[in-house]
């Protein structure tokens, strides 16, 4: 898969199946990109260095991990360091969003996401 590909995929990782297909129909419309999706921290750590989206929206309370472990396996894979993840999460407390930041979050969004903001990061990349 070549940069200028990749470019044009996006990782979600969420285990809320109503959660997924309301993603999958933020995409439908979206010529261009490809919505994949990992259920588990241990599928999106296999699914990572063959994607290699340009953006990962990565739910905080997973089964098998929270994203706060998931990330920290992120950054330790050299190939997928410097990927850009986005936490995804309904806790509202400040020291949990300080938390994702501090563990390479670029970014700390509430649940339910905010379709606009999602299309408007996606312009930016």
């Amino acid at each position: 898969m070549s940069s200028s590909d990749s470019a044009r995929h996006v990782l979600y990782v969420e285990d809320d199946r109503i959660n997924i297909v309301l993603m999958e129909e933020v995409f439908r419309p979206m010529t261009g990109w490809t919505l994949h999706v990992a259920e588990t921290g241990g599928q999106a750590m296999e699914m990572l260095p063959r994607v290699m989206p340009a953006l990962v929206l990565m739910d905080m309370n997973l089964p098998d991990m929270n994203g706060l472990q998931l990330m920290a396996l992120v950054r330790a894979d050299e190939r997928l360091a410097g990927l850009r993840c986005i936490a995804l999460s309904a806790d509202v407390m400040d020291d949990q969003r300080q938390r994702a930041r501090a563990a390479g979050f670029q970014d700390y969004w509430l649940k339910p996401i905010d379709v606009r903001k999602l299309r408007e990061a996606l312009e930016r990349l």
